[in-house]
């Protein structure tokens, strides 16, 4: 069994980073530097050697590099929250009218594929992975063609084309299926909708507001949109979260609505009961492109939503704890731990 990998893991009140485990290596304690950047820590900060990661390298596991705090790291599907509070903030600007509008509404140059009941999928069918469109990513690990996530770089066709050629399988809005095609979907409608790339369109709405200076979105289709690739530092993951936690407000600026984070903190009807394969989380349920779960202890409850990307990347906000956890990893294809360490550990400090 390989050795679990977790390059950081950050938290509002609490942060903590480690490497590969290494049951022999000596931990000496040490008092985190201050950062001028709103974020309130205080207890443990950290960064370890790790991986990079490398898609077509042995386990995913690129460079070895020794993380600090000012380093990226791809967020993975992740990527899909962030895109989720870039609609919300499209909706807010009214670049986007509703959640409710059919997806072609936006979509110019594919309405010809609107038809076979594809023409009632809406942008909530797509936040919610309730689309319908067939998407068989659970299916096949991610270094296989046979995966859509890999076959869509491996084919001629537009990407857009290519996710909404799929057979429309069940009617829209009522059948999870993961499929990060959604996301690129939406992707493409912020542009049409706002006339800017998903990485202008973050940097000026998003990222400036927060103070977030280095992110980057690594990999673009030939359209501009986002091939789920951003890539951000740990504490601008947290800024994100801290966001989320504070109801759509950074540092006294409304950057979302607050009923764009209520729809993020509760699951989409029906969307319960979900096991991600490789993820030791138990049953989660899934909103406008979070992951939520509710932990109970001694009658006491405390509700997590979580934005999630392979590997272990997660941004969870739990509201009753007032308290936002940031984990970065390489866990690609081993047991990934942070739910563990969350519920195990750090849900019992806090609480």
């Amino acid at each position: 069994m390989r050795a679990r990998t977790f390059h950081s893991a950050v938290l509002s009140l609490l942060l903590v980073s480690c490497e590969r485990f290494n049951t022999s290596a000596q931990y000496t304690y040490q008092t985190p530097d201050p950062v001028n950047d709103v974020i309130v820590t205080g207890t443990l900060e950290e960064y370890f050697p790790g991986h990079k990661y490398q898609w077509d390298a042995p386990y995913h596991l690129g460079e070895w590099v020794s993380w600090d705090r000012d380093m990226n790291h791809h967020l993975m599907s992740s990527t899909k929250s962030v895109t989720s509070a870039l609609i919300g903030i499209a909706i807010d600007l009214g670049f986007i009218q509703s959640v409710h509008q059919p997806i072609f509404d936006y979509l110019p140059e594919h309405r010809h594929l609107a038809t076979g009941g594809k023409e009632e999928i809406t942008i909530e069918h797509l936040l919610t992975m309730t689309s319908g469109l067939e998407w068989r990513e659970w299916s096949a690990p991610y270094s296989s063609y046979e995966n859509p996530c890999i076959g869509i770089w491996f084919q001629e066709k537009d990407p857009i084309s290519f996710i909404l050629e799929m057979p429309l399988v069940d009617q829209p809005g009522t059948h999870f299926n993961y499929a990060t095609g959604n996301m690129q979907v939406l992707g493409e409608i912020i542009r049409n909708a706002s006339h800017m790339s998903v990485d202008k369109f973050s940097q000026k709405y998003l990222f400036e507001p927060l103070e977030i200076d280095s992110a980057d979105w690594a990999l673009q289709y030939e359209n501009g949109v986002d091939a789920n690739s951003l890539r951000l530092t740990p504490r601008s993951m947290a800024k994100i979260g801290i966001t989320y936690l504070n109801k759509g407000v950074w540092n006294g600026l409304r950057i979302v609505s607050e009923q764009w984070v209520e729809k993020s903190a509760i699951p989409f009807a029906g969307n319960h009961g979900i096991n991600i394969p490789g993820e030791p989380s138990g049953k989660l349920g899934y909103s406008y492109s979070w992951w939520t779960k509710d932990y109970f202890k001694s009658g006491k409850v405390t509700h997590m939503y979580a934005a999630g990307g392979f590997g272990g990347q997660h941004i969870m906000v739990l509201p009753e704890l007032n308290t936002v956890v940031v984990f970065t990893g390489g866990n690609y294809l081993s047991p990934r731990p942070p739910f563990k360490i969350l519920k195990k550990y750090v849900i019992p400090a806090l609480d």
